[in-house]
């Protein structure tokens, strides 16, 4: 039983040699477009609630 978990961490270390990890502008630009994007659908979101709402409102007030 030893002897596979001492190979599964072999293992494990031998994949990690193959793994490459992004660099720091890699990670800034990744950064800015989850902002962007997030800024994007929150905006988008807003005015699609602000619609509805205007027309919830007025079925409401005119029934």
């Amino acid at each position: 039983m030893f002897k596979s978990i001492i190979k599964f961490f072999k293992d494990v270390r031998q994949e990690m040699r193959y793994v490459s990890f992004p660099n720091k502008n890699d990670i800034k630009e990744g950064t800015q477009v989850v902002i962007i994007m997030s800024a994007i659908v929150a905006v988008f979101l807003s005015g699609v609630d602000w619609i509805f709402s205007i027309i919830i409102q007025f079925i409401l007030l005119r029934g």
